[in-house]
């Protein structure tokens, strides 16, 4: 009886999940921060200072670029909560206490990876503006270029690596088997064709849907690099029916680990993931450039970087742009006789 008692509520989970959390979205529109704005929410550009300056939404709060101030140089793991507490505290940003919207660019996951900061610390996770900027100057809506300055308050953030894995996790758990994970990084970088740390492939047993296919058009960044359109309307999310869709092999009630690189794109990919009903969503913080670097985790498609040879294509670089300045400083001194 116990056993049929849970079926059934399996089944009511299935039935429901997807539209019930999809109304009660991390994602909102330009409708929502006007009237976040009006009820005294923080609104946080999460672009860098120059982007910030040359217009934003009236109101939107700035202080630098987020790939920069939460990710270590060389881990590119999120800084101490010390550090994250100043970091807001001196921009006014009472994260504990008051509604985040954030954006950046149409379709920029580095707006789902600032929100996710935001629960990495201890507080509720912020929402994004998906359409960003783009959608606020579609909409004709004014733009600010004077910056929003709120006075500092004294904050002291509760946690570090709240909703996150870590390495250890990750590997216990493809090694007990089971485990539901998802990479979201390119087909290449999956499989060990295009290698970004000290060897290439995959967590053993990941299943490969990159975050670009959240998007109604998941070749929008490689087309807009070749001119082939002008705008970002391609990145768009798909409808929430598409993207159930596009999930389907995956079970919205059982844990599911996210990872990419570093843990931005695989933010993106988390967020729409909660809203589409899935209960226990987590991003693997280190990503493969964690994983990657313990050579007993186990992967798939392993490939390790060939050093002499990424040397010698450094070196060849090198004598290439040194062969450049000489013919350029030619160029200038024939200019001016």
């Amino acid at each position: 009886m116990r056993r049929f008692l849970r079926f059934l509520a399996a089944c009511a989970v299935a039935a429901v999940a997807w539209p019930a959390a999809w109304a009660q979205s991390l994602i909102v529109d330009t409708a929502a921060v006007e009237k976040a704005l009006q009820s005294g929410a923080i609104v946080w550009d999460a672009r860098d200072a120059d982007d910030y300056a040359e217009g934003h939404i009236p109101g939107a709060v700035n202080i630098g670029w987020v790939g920069e101030l939460f990710r270590d140089a060389n881990r590119e793991d999120p800084p101490s909560s010390a550090v994250a507490s100043k970091l807001f505290g001196d921009a006014g940003m009472d994260v504990l206490n008051r509604e985040v919207i954030v954006y950046s660019t149409k379709g920029d996951s580095f707006a789902y990876f600032a929100a996710r900061m935001l629960e990495y610390y201890g507080a509720r996770h912020g929402k994004v503006y998906h359409g960003g900027i783009d959608d606020w100057k579609a909409a004709g809506k004014p733009l600010a270029t004077e910056p929003t300055k709120l006075p500092p308050v004294a904050l002291k953030l509760p946690a570090e690596r709240v909703g996150t894995l870590w390495t250890n996790d990750v590997v216990e758990r493809v090694r007990a088997g089971g485990a539901q994970i998802v990479d979201v990084r390119t087909p290449k970088e999956f499989a060990g064709d295009d290698i970004r740390a000290i060897r290439g492939g995959h967590v053993q047993g990941a299943l490969n849907i990159p975050y670009e296919q959240n998007w109604v058009d998941p070749a929008t960044a490689s087309k807009l690099a070749a001119k082939q359109v002008k705008t970002r309307d391609g990145m768009a999310l798909k409808s929430p029916d598409e993207l159930k869709a596009l999930y389907a092999k995956l079970d919205p009630a059982k844990e599911t680990v996210v990872y990419c690189q570093s843990g931005v794109r695989a933010s993106e990919t988390a967020v729409v993931l909660r809203d589409l009903g899935f209960r226990n969503v987590k991003v693997y913080e280190p990503s493969w450039l964690g994983y990657a670097g313990v050579l007993s985790a186990p992967a798939e498609n392993e490939v390790f970087v060939n050093v002499g040879a990424l040397n010698g294509r450094i070196a060849s670089l090198q004598n290439r742009v040194r062969s450049l300045e000489a013919d350029l400083e030619k160029l200038q001194k024939a200019g001016a006789k």
